[in-house]
């Protein structure tokens, strides 16, 4: 039950680092999508949702790799 709960968690920053990842590729050829009034707000919001998404992804990777002791040690610190 964890592993499901703990993949539907990283589920839903993937999804938002690929949609990012959709939007600065359609901005980059001109395609302009509806919520968005111009292409350098869409490809700046394609970016944000890209780093969100693929910044908690590498967190969450950290602070288990932190917890089980796998981290390099430039990486290790102490955790409460």
């Amino acid at each position: 039950m964890a592993r499901l709960a703990a993949f539907i968690v990283l589920l839903i920053p993937g999804i938002a680092a690929a949609l990012g990842i959709k939007l600065m590729r359609d901005s980059l050829f001109g395609h302009l999508f509806q919520p968005f009034p111009f292409i350098w707000l869409q490809f700046l919001g394609g970016l944000l949702l890209f780093v969100a998404g693929l910044g908690f992804f590498a967190g969450f990777l950290l602070r288990r790799d932190r917890r089980s002791g796998r981290a390099a040690e430039r990486f290790k610190k102490d955790i409460k």
